[in-house]
Parts: C-alpha cells; structure tokens; sequence
C-alpha cells in the first residue's frame, strides 16, 4: 500500500497536443490562416485580371482590326489579236483576266458592282464588269473577266503596258455585329510581249 501510495501521477497532455505553457494559443491558427486565404485569394483575382487584359488586348489588335482588302490582277491571257482594216493602224485583242479580292479580316467582305478600266498612255482602252459579292473571312475570292482591247501603237513596238484601275466598294461584317464600310482601289500595271502576245509582268501597287 505504501508504494501504492508513492506512486506519483502526471498530468495528461491537452488533446491538440500543445503543451499548456505554448504561448501560440488555439485561436492564433485560424487567423492566421485566414489571412493568407485572403492573399491568396487576392493573388488569383490579381492574375485573372491580367489575363483579361492581356485577351481583350490581343482581340482588339487583331480581330477587331478592320483592313482595307486588296483588289488586283493576278493573271491575264491573250487570245490571237485582230488587225484593223487598211486605213486604221488599231489593233483589236481579247483577253481573260483573273482577278481577285483578298481579305485578310475576321469577318466577310461584301462589296458591289464595279468595273475595270483599261487604259494604255492615259487613253481608255477597254473595260470589264465586276459583279457584286461577298469575299469570305481570312480567304481570297477569285474572278474571270473578259475584255475587249482596242489600241493603236507604233510598228516596232515589242511592249504594249497597259493600266488596270478600279475602286471596289462594301463592308466588312464581323460577328454579325459589326458592319465597317471599307473601300479598296486596283492600281495594275500589265505588260504585253507584242512579239509572242504573252504577259510578261504584272505589278500592282
């Protein structure tokens, strides 16, 4: 009984296994702990909204950036020329011209009837309808036209240069949304090999 009675008892340890005398008491945990939530949360609000931004930027610079389309001759064909009669030193030629509308935009191009003229030393030489449409989105839109040339150029000639200009009118629909008028002028430059009746060159500005 009397070892019974030597024996000596120890306190038990608190449950969340801090010692009674730590100086952090339970309630500084939870602030703590809110607190770098809130930081946190802060952090991500922060960098979302930088994102945002960097995407309504990048959209603006881009697809919502309205070009002019470009409008140009991309080839032409000769068929065999027709001389004039005895007393006219004209020369009469039929050729093919393909033509195209290219638009670099987001959203479609439609634009209206025009026509080309051809001319050679400042003279008007023939002309070719353009008919009314619509150029897709980021694609180039491809035409065939015909025209009559009648001009008149010295015997020795080799190059006949002729001119192609147009202005080509419509707009530009984005996202159903937006509707942009834009306007677009072809300024070609075609040089004909009198000897061969082929193309030699074809420039635009």
């Amino acid at each position: 009984m009397a070892e019974n009675n030597r024996e000596q008892f120890y306190p038990l340890a608190p449950a969340n296994g801090q010692a009674r005398g730590d100086p952090e008491s339970p309630t500084v945990q939870p602030k703590e702990l809110r607190r770098k939530k809130r930081i946190k949360c802060a952090a991500y609000i922060a960098a979302f909204a930088v994102f945002q931004t960097i995407i309504i930027v990048a959209f603006s610079l881009t697809v919502m950036r309205i070009k002019n389309p470009k409008f140009r001759v991309r080839s032409l064909t000769i068929e065999t020329p027709t001389a004039g009669n005895v007393n006219s030193s004209s020369t009469s030629m039929r050729f093919h011209a393909e033509v195209i509308v290219k638009n670099t935009n987001f959203g479609h191009y439609k634009f209206e009837n025009s026509t080309i003229t051809f001319s050679y030393l400042g003279n008007p030489v023939g002309k070719a309808d353009v008919l009314k449409g619509r150029s897709k989105a980021r694609s180039t839109k491809k035409m065939n036209v015909t025209v009559d040339v009648t001009y008149s150029v010295p015997k020795d000639s080799r190059i006949l240069v002729l001119k192609s200009q147009s202005k080509l009118s419509g707009k530009v629909h984005l996202m159903k949304v937006i509707k942009k008028k834009k306007s677009t002028e072809m300024d070609c430059t075609v040089n004909v090999n009198l000897e061969t009746y082929k193309v030699d060159d074809i420039k635009c500005k």
